[in-house]
């Protein structure tokens, strides 16, 4: 697990690189679909945190003109992402979207709250970070990507990332300007689809960039508290210019409450 390669973020606490051991689990071959959300909903009456709140973040260039002329805020340090009020998963760049023809892709605008509630009902659990690594390797051994250590083999493109100028222009080479529908691109070694990029994967565990660095072993769990949870395997927007965060030893965070358009998540369960 992890990775002391030199394209990665240190201050991410990516490695050291170190042996890691988990017990037998279940894991779902995709993050978790509109589709799938809805029924959730629909069973339980549940409401987002984003619905809760108002608004999401939501990437600029998504957002319609009529909507635009509404966002007076973005985020401070990314600026792409602006305030929408209206935005949530069923409303995904705003009041004036839907999500009518995108039912197979994973759903968006989902809190680490919102995940674990969705686990619950449908009788699952979070991944561990670890297990999300182990799961995402393929049965690879060090390798940067799932599929080896080439980013496009023979051209292919292998996930949904970002391809033009960051973050003005994408032209989209790879098929898709936004997210893909969950089952797209090869299959790793385990049988899992879109373990980078698409959607950025919540996790179980508290983030920390050093925690691991003497921590457990044995099936670890993160540190027992923190400000943020760990998310994994980039998403749509990554880009090497800037964020190449879809290796698959890369990490980022987020608050438990935060909601945003390239969010999603995947469920496990113990074997």
């Amino acid at each position: 697990m992890g990775t002391d390669d030199q394209e990665g973020f240190p201050s991410d606490g990516e490695g050291p690189v170190r042996e890691v051991f988990v017990n037998p689990y279940y894991i779902d071959a995709t993050t978790v679909t509109n589709e799938e959300f809805m029924k959730f909903v629909e069973d339980t009456g549940y409401q987002t945190e984003a619905e809760a709140f108002g608004w999401s973040y939501v990437f600029h260039l998504f957002v319609s003109d009529a909507t635009a002329l509404q966002v007076k805020n973005s985020a401070q340090q990314t600026p792409w992402w602006w305030v929408v009020y209206g935005a949530d998963w069923l409303h995904p760049e705003g009041p004036d979207s839907g999500i009518q023809d995108r039912m197979d892709h994973p759903v968006i605008h989902v809190s680490w709250n919102d995940a674990v509630a969705y686990c619950q009902w449908a009788g699952k659990r979070l991944l561990t970070e670890a297990e999300w690594e182990f799961a995402a390797r393929g049965g690879l051994v060090q390798k940067r990507y799932p599929w080896g250590d080439i980013l496009k083999p023979d051209g292919r493109h292998m996930c949904n990332i970002w391809q033009g100028k960051f973050p003005e222009k994408n032209h989209a080479s790879d098929g898709y300007v936004g997210t893909a529908p969950a089952r797209s691109f090869e299959l790793n070694g385990y049988g899992l689809y879109n373990v980078s990029g698409n959607v950025w994967e919540w996790c179980s565990d508290w983030f920390s960039p050093t925690y691991h660095h003497d921590g457990a072993r044995d099936n670890p769990t993160g540190p027992p508290s923190g400000d943020n949870k760990v998310l994994r395997g980039g998403s749509y927007l990554c880009h090497a210019s800037y964020c190449n965060r879809y290796r698959v030893a890369a990490r980022s965070r987020n608050t438990a409450d935060s909601s945003v358009g390239n969010i999603g998540f995947r469920c496990a369960a113990d074997a």
